[in-house]
């Protein structure tokens, strides 16, 4: 099984994947770690010199990657769901789990590393940088509620993910 943790940047899914790996036993990959290894530049620097389309390739190819992995946590980028048909690749080769999050929080969470991130470096000002996300969040909202689960809570953790997942459906 694979389990592939989707949503906005800052939302948590890096921290959050490796802690519900821990608890299943199960391997974590981190997406962008996986593109960094794959690429040999950090993401930063293949935005920069060869731009978003090259990083989304890169990117969609290391998604591929993931599904030759069992038993494994995937935390994605934030842009991964969507761009080529990747919400469907993920959706057929796993579950699906949008760790959603409104613009105030993610703003919240990501000013004060906003230079670290190429999407988000030129945000001097909080407020645009709430605009930006909203905006972006609208985009890209359509792919993220494609998951197969959408969680929204303020107190998240790997046991309330596995909680819900795990949930019986009827």
């Amino acid at each position: 099984m694979r389990i592939f943790l989707i949503g906005f940047m800052g939302s948590g899914k890096s921290s959050l994947g490796r802690e519900l790996a821990h608890i299943l036993e199960y391997s974590f990959i981190d997406l962008d770690n996986a593109i960094e290894k794959k690429s040999g530049k950090k993401i930063s620097i293949i935005f920069s010199e060869e731009g978003e389309a090259a990083f989304r390739e890169i990117e969609h190819e290391c998604l591929i990657e993931t599904f030759s992995h069992e038993n494994t946590v995937i935390a994605t980028g934030g842009g991964t769901p969507c761009f080529y048909n990747n919400i469907e690749l993920i959706n057929s080769n796993g579950i699906s789990v949008y760790i959603k999050y409104n613009a105030g929080i993610l703003s919240s969470r990501l000013f004060s590393v906003s230079g670290n991130r190429p999407l988000l470096k030129q945000f001097a000002d909080k407020q645009d940088l709430k605009v930006y996300i909203d905006n972006l969040l609208k985009e890209r909202e359509k792919f993220y509620h494609r998951s197969k689960f959408v969680i929204e809570s303020k107190n998240l953790n790997a046991n309330k993910i596995l909680e819900i997942i795990e949930r019986p459906i009827y």
